[in-house]
């Protein structure tokens, strides 16, 4: 996964993911077929890692404000941490565009599940009235995971951290009642 997401799927070797994993290509063969199959399994485990950790910072004792607060400082971390590699799906996307029916399946599945986590808090907020309801749960997700997806391309792109920041804290503002 990690060699995926620094070089992408084209520009990664076998040599590379040799050298990365310690087994032999013929070792590799056997287990994932070939690269692409092996790429798969890296953008499946990679959005069950990034959909794990999101339903862990939800599932705390907050309310509702706090745990939007805590998914977008969660985009800032991984922004700050990843600096430059951005985020795989965005990636992925962005390099397969609408070409590979697989890969792009994955990337849906990504953004739909953060985009049902989104909308979970924002129905809970709406309830307890700590967030606007001039538009839909649904709506606010969409708009918030959108947010979410452009920070991570602006990251891609080497925006500085503060701009990324700026534009996600204005984004996550726009919910308040």
């Amino acid at each position: 996964m990690e060699v995926f997401w620094t070089k992408g799927y084209k520009s990664t070797s076998y040599e590379d993911l040799t050298r990365t994993t310690q087994v032999k290509k013929q070792s590799l063969y056997c287990a994932f077929e070939d690269k692409r199959a092996l790429f798969l399994k890296a953008l499946a485990r990679y959005r069950e890692q990034c959909i794990a950790g999101l339903e862990e910072l939800i599932s705390q004792d907050m309310h509702p404000l706090q745990k939007l607060e805590a998914i977008r400082g969660a985009t800032l971390c991984q922004c700050n941490e990843t600096m430059g590699r951005g985020c795989l799906m965005v990636n992925s996307s962005l390099e397969f565009g609408c070409n590979d029916e697989e890969v792009n399946r994955e990337v849906k599945m990504m953004f739909v599940e953060v985009e049902q986590i989104l909308e979970k808090v924002i129905r809970s907020g709406q309830a307890q009235q700590l967030i606007t309801t001039r538009h839909t749960s649904k709506e606010l997700a969409a708009y918030l995971n959108n947010a979410l997806l452009g920070a991570k391309i602006m990251e891609k792109s080497g925006a500085p951290r503060e701009q990324i920041d700026a534009v996600l804290r204005t984004s996550f503002a726009l919910v308040a009642p």
